[in-house]
């Protein structure tokens, strides 16, 4: 199990060169649920600037050019979330030098800081923790035991990568305990990880061991009424399929969220590929999960980021319309309806 930077730590977020919601998506959610915790945003290219500036969310928090204008701070957080995982050339100096003030880095990428020769040398000399929050190490097949019926499973799942899963199951679990409901948001992603406190980063796990990391997740917190279990990517995506379908059986999810971002023509990184429909996506999970318990989908969380908010409640009529199932931006509508999907299922299941 992954752990994640302590409470309370005075945190400064390096999104240099990349402060925008989708190459800085670990930035813009660590802005939405850890402000309290951020006291500054390091981007020289956007200095003088604010986080609500640059993401939408985190107020005043302030963007600045140097750790020395960020003023008091013990930790130094990579925020963003690149394709490949690799750590930008020109941050090396940024490193380095909150190394050499004493400041604690974690990073949720592939390319692990701590096996970096120089970093781990000045990390040693300093007397500092490297935190790579991707590092784990699960070598536990799938034993696909008999799992608590009393505790109901939900996975959020995609239409695409990078379209809101985590925000949608934060959300949502948090919605569920606004009603009085014990529910566990489980974090399958650096992100999460960083947000939650706990979880597995399972696109960094061995494929014969992701849906065994996933089963260990869900053993752990059965006791729970409700587990929100953290999409990654999409089975129908080319390039990250695997990870998916291993995160979908290791569940045995009762009840899937599907999630989409409006809009969207095609696969992110893949313009030469159409996205399939959300009647594509949703048939093709409930045909894999049906290998397992046969969960199905039943709600969908629309990312309306590129829409105005008449559009926005235009594309969720639609929807609402062709699928016959609830839908609603986290977000911009909030989750009741997504809550109501959710509780519907458990009373169903109680009743079968």
């Amino acid at each position: 199990m992954a752990a994640q930077p302590d409470r309370g730590r005075r945190i400064v977020l390096l999104t240099e060169g990349h402060s925008e919601p989708l190459a800085g998506k670990t930035a813009s959610c660590l802005l939405r649920y850890r402000a309290a915790d951020i006291v500054a945003i390091l981007d020289s290219t956007q200095a003088g600037r604010t986080a609500a500036d640059l993401f939408g969310v985190g107020g005043g928090i302030p963007v600045v050019a140097t750790l020395e204008a960020a003023g008091p701070a013990d930790e130094l957080l990579i925020g963003i979330a690149v394709p490949g995982g690799k750590v930008p050339s020109s941050w090396r100096p940024v490193i380095l030098a909150a190394i050499g003030r004493g400041m604690r880095v974690v990073s949720g990428l592939h390319d692990f800081l701590a096996d970096d020769p120089e970093f781990a040398a000045a990390a040693r000399d300093r007397g500092v923790e490297i935190h790579d929050v991707r590092r784990n190490a699960e070598r536990d097949v799938a034993k696909c035991p008999p799992l608590r019926e009393e505790c109901l499973r939900i996975l959020t799942i995609g239409q695409d990568i990078s379209v809101g899963k985590m925000v949608t199951s934060v959300e949502l679990a948090r919605a569920l305990g606004s009603r009085g409901v014990d529910a566990k948001f489980i974090a399958t992603g650096q992100t999460g990880i960083m947000i939650e406190g706990d979880g597995c980063p399972i696109d960094r796990v061995i494929s014969d061991f992701v849906n065994g990391a996933v089963e260990k997740q869900v053993l752990a917190n059965q006791h729970h009424e409700v587990v929100i279990v953290e999409g990654q990517a999409t089975i129908t995506h080319p390039q990250y399929s695997g990870v998916s379908l291993g995160l979908l059986h290791g569940c045995d999810p009762h009840g899937m969220v599907v999630v989409y971002e409006a809009g969207r023509p095609h696969h992110m990184g893949l313009p030469h590929i159409p996205l399939p429909p959300l009647e594509r996506v949703i048939s093709a999970y409930e045909t894999m999960a049906g290998f397992r318990g046969g969960g199905r989908v039943i709600a969908v969380a629309m990312n309306s980021r590129r829409l105005s908010p008449e559009q926005a409640d235009a594309e969720r009529e639609r929807v609402r319309r062709e699928l016959g199932l609830p839908v609603a931006d986290p977000i911009r509508h909030g989750s009741h309806e997504l809550v109501d999907a959710v509780l519907a299922l458990a009373s169903r299941r109680r009743g079968a």
